[in-house]
């Protein structure tokens, strides 16, 4: 094409594509690139687990790049928008979004292009999910997370907890968090696809995401599975007590990849799973500690100050302190009022649960009681409700120590905070 007629044409194109995009975002406006801080590779991650970040960190980041062609188009720039294309399609070559951003800015060279996703003849409904993808993925990068807040969720990680995985899926995306000093420190985030029907998983089949808090429980590499969950899986342990105490069904919810014939998946497109690209996945993999790492899946992650965070885990402890005390003191009466009414076991009501407990406490000769590998965390759609998991000891520096796990579901009830469920394990 001559040179003066490309420039004829390209302020057009360029402005209704554009305005396409804009349309994409509710606020509009310039959109910051990733912080040099959400480098996986800032998690102090083990030699091995070095060595593979920096091999995958040696592929470009496939949203620094969408971004840069916004910004590109935004400057009049068309070539360097073409060029971050190509090296995208280059490294990514199954990524959907960039082959069709790639024929919109083909497009440009000889017509208007009125809209996001102009190509002529493709099914309007991978159309529409190819748009949400890129709604999806640069909302995200508009509402990077704030480094000086913290997600509500996370009060307390216990120790030899290193990480923890934190779904938002409004937002489509999986935050990786680093317990630093007792806090959790931003790491690194990922675009993740969620069940066709959205979140709050109730029944097998419905097509949705749980809601929840859950544990990373096995991991499966990509030999042991058949192509469609990519580079490998994560499972988690969906259905938690709290799931089964309320009648929610269903199994096999996992963290996963993509088939090798596709990079990503739209926003809404899984069973339930979740789903990432398969370099994320393997990422990701390389931060998950097989029965150790949490999983928090939210409907949308509420962000908040350091003082806000010490603020909810004092309240935490002081609730936990409080039984501890009671449950030390071997009255009944006394351990009966941290429980509520509505208390569920999943074997029993909660006079057969406390006489459980009080069984358990008759065999234990000392009476000091305590704490350790504390974790709480508030629990993603159920309202005011705290789950605290810790390791219960009974004895007496350190001699006929007997001990069990137990976990522990807080609600808040008017004024009071009670115990609504609570489980235990050797």
């Amino acid at each position: 094409m001559p040179a003066v007629m490309f420039h004829r044409i390209f302020p057009l194109a360029r402005s209704a594509f554009l305005c396409g995009m804009l349309a994409l975002f509710p606020h509009g406006g310039a959109m910051a690139a990733p912080s040099p801080s959400s480098s996986p590779k800032a998690a102090g991650l083990p030699p091995p687990a070095q060595a593979a970040q920096s091999a995958q960190s040696a592929q470009p980041d496939p949203d620094s790049l969408l971004i840069g062609v916004y910004k590109d188009l935004g400057a009049n720039n068309l070539r360097g928008a073409q060029q971050k294309v190509d090296a995208l399609l280059a490294a990514y070559p199954n990524f959907q979004l960039a082959h069709l951003i790639r024929g919109d800015l083909l497009l440009m060279h000889t017509q208007p292009v009125k809209a996001f996703g102009a190509v002529q003849g493709a099914s309007a409904e991978r159309l529409q999910n190819l748009r949400h993808e890129a709604m999806s993925r640069m909302r995200a990068l508009r509402e990077r997370p704030d480094p000086k807040l913290v997600p509500g969720v996370l009060l307390q990680m216990r120790p030899d907890q290193r990480f923890a995985f934190v779904v938002d899926a409004r937002r489509s995306r999986l935050y990786v968090y680093e317990n630093r000093d007792g806090y959790p420190q931003f790491v690194t985030d990922y675009y993740i696809s969620q069940g066709k029907l959205g979140v709050n998983k109730v029944r097998e089949g419905d097509q949705k995401t749980p809601l929840g808090v859950y544990y990373v429980t096995s991991r499966l590499e990509r030999q042991r599975l058949p192509d469609f969950y990519g580079s490998g899986a994560l499972p988690i342990s969906y259905p938690n007590e709290w799931d089964r105490l309320h009648g929610r069904s269903g199994s096999g919810i996992w963290l996963h990849g993509t088939p090798s014939d596709s990079f990503s998946r739209a926003p809404l497109s899984s069973d339930g799973c979740v789903v990432l690209t398969n370099p994320d996945l393997i990422r990701l993999s390389q931060t998950a500690e097989v029965g150790k790492t949490p999983v928090v899946i939210a409907d949308e992650i509420r962000f908040v100050s350091r003082a806000r965070l010490d603020h909810d885990r004092a309240l935490a402890n002081s609730l936990t302190e409080s039984w501890r005390r009671d449950f030390e003191s071997r009255s009944p009466q006394r351990l009966r009022a941290h429980y509520s009414r509505s208390f569920r076991a999943e074997q029993g009501n909660l006079d057969s649960w406390l006489d459980r407990q009080g069984k358990w406490m008759s065999t234990v000769r000392s009476a000091k009681l305590s704490m350790r590998d504390v974790s709480y965390f508030l629990y993603p759609g159920a309202g005011d409700l705290l789950v605290a998991t810790f390791t219960h000891d009974a004895g007496q520096n350190g001699k006929n120590l007997q001990s069990q796990r137990m976990r522990q579901y807080w609600a808040r009830e008017g004024a009071v905070w009670r115990i609504v469920a609570e489980t235990a394990w050797q």
